[in-house]
């Protein structure tokens, strides 16, 4: 049996990466539950996001927890862009067309960074990177605690951004009902446009926490996507609060799977989750029945 000084910090570890997993989920969760399509290009604007920090620590010096103003609103407006130009005009308003839009956009996202910056995985080295924090019961590493704080820290202000603003009841009110949201006025597809934006954002700010603990390559947002797939369906397609949960969850498993199993084998009980929800419970934790 492993010694709690052993599994305590892989709890820590697990919690701290949930978070930043289910910042990456939010994204996802907010896009479908609104335009309710799957993202297939999320996983490679989170590939793009990773770059444009390391480019800011490398080329300008900018830190990536201080790159979060920079890279948030620059990916929201990728993503705003990129769902007014390019997804709205060549879907046709067909949600299976969305489908293939999204997924060409991630083959040529993906192409293009293989293209421009090679296969080589690139990685940075901040001062704090090898440093830990002492939480009594165990340390853990200085880039992981700031992630798992700064993760909560946007969930809130993202759920503050739904529940508080005229922009966020816009968006609950599309995603209920889009033709109740047009008779009442809402502009629907420069809230469509929003909404893709926002979710974009999160995986600018998902970019910024991950980087100091974490590397770059062209097809670094596959595996997070994999992930980011079996929160939503593991929380609910739609729901903020199973996201979050289904994150926790995850990086629980991937953690405490990787210590009991070893690193290549550790991602195993993610998957077996991943199938147990979908023979049990698909709908997931907090999703409703359509």
């Amino acid at each position: 049996m492993l010694q709690l000084q052993i599994l305590l910090p892989a709890v820590l570890n697990g919690l701290a990466t949930g978070a930043v997993y289910a910042l990456v989920a939010l994204g996802l969760t907010l896009i479908y539950g609104v335009l309710h399509i799957v993202n297939f290009a999320h996983g490679s604007l989170l590939m793009l996001a990773l770059y444009g920090v390391y480019f800011l620590y490398t080329l300008l010096g900018i830190d990536p927890y201080l790159a979060l103003p920079i890279a948030v609103p620059l990916m929201f407006c990728l993503g705003y862009a990129l769902q007014r130009s390019v997804i709205a005009t060549a879907s046709h308003g067909r949600e299976e067309n969305i489908l293939l839009v999204t997924l060409g956009l991630s083959i040529i996202i993906d192409n293009l960074a293989l293209y421009f910056w090679t296969a080589d995985t690139r990685t940075i080295n901040p001062s704090y990177a090898f440093e830990t924090v002492d939480f009594g019961v165990a340390f853990i590493a200085v880039p992981k605690a700031v992630s798992f704080v700064g993760a909560l820290a946007v969930t809130a202000v993202l759920r503050l951004l739904i529940q508080r603003t005229d922009l966020g009841k816009a968006i609950r009110a599309l995603a209920r009902e889009r033709r109740g949201a047009e008779l009442v006025g809402i502009d629907v597809d420069h809230v469509y446009a929003m909404s893709f934006g926002i979710g974009i954002a999160c995986v600018g700010a998902a970019a910024c926490l991950l980087l100091p603990s974490y590397y770059v390559h062209p097809g670094v947002g596959e595996s997070f996507v994999l992930i980011a797939f079996t929160i939503v369906v593991l929380g609910g397609m739609g729901s903020f609060a199973g996201a979050l949960v289904g994150g926790f969850v995850i990086g629980l498993t991937e953690s405490l799977g990787g210590l009991f199993l070893g690193e290549n084998l550790g991602r195993i009980g993610v998957f077996v989750i991943f199938i147990a929800i979908l023979l049990f419970r698909p709908t997931g934790l907090f999703g409703q029945r359509a």
